[in-house]
Parts: C-alpha cells; structure tokens; sequence
C-alpha cells in the first residue's frame, strides 16, 4: 500500500486542514476538529513461505466538537476502514477507526 507520509495526506485532504497528528506528545496543544493517528499493527500476506505484502494498520481518531461532524464518515469510508468505539472525553467527541494503509 502507501507509506505513512502518504496516509497523512490522504487523512489532511479529507479533513480540509493540516490538523492532521501522528502520536503527538501528551503536552501537545491542537486544534479541532482535528485527526490523531499512530501504527497500531501490521498484516503479512504469505505465499510459499515468502512474505510478499505488508500492511500498516492505523488507529485513527476523529476529535471534534460537533458531535453531528461528517469527518468520521469520511474516515469510515475509506478502503479497508473499520469502526472501533466513540467517546466523549472533556466535552471532545472522539471517532476511532482502525484504517489499513
């Protein structure tokens, strides 16, 4: 598939701004809406004993405070994306999504 950098503009691209974060550090300060993600997994396909395709899952979390947003159906549409949970956390609306890229 894509390489990370690549995932980063597919993500900031349906987002409509560069809010878009890889594992930012506990202190960070972002803007919202925003798009957090970082390498949860990777998949190997094997074919006679030989690995020859690697896939990097993400997880992939939609912050924003409109709880009606259509940021995470966007992220929900992408190929090979899957819904894991929603929370609320300090009045934040969080969307997680586990993406294969």
């Amino acid at each position: 598939m894509g390489t990370r950098l690549e995932f980063q503009s597919v993500l900031e691209a349906l987002l409509g701004s560069g809010n878009v974060y890889f594992q930012p550090p506990p202190s960070f300060v972002m803007e919202y809406p925003a798009i957090v993600y970082n390498r949860w997994n990777q998949s190997t396909d094997y074919a006679d004993n030989a690995a020859y395709r690697q896939v990097t899952r993400y997880r992939v979390t939609v912050i924003d405070v409109d709880p009606d947003s259509l940021i995470p159906n966007k992220v929900g549409a992408l190929e090979m994306s899957s819904y894991f949970r929603h929370l609320v956390k300090n009045n934040l609306n969080h969307d997680i999504y586990d993406v294969y890229f």
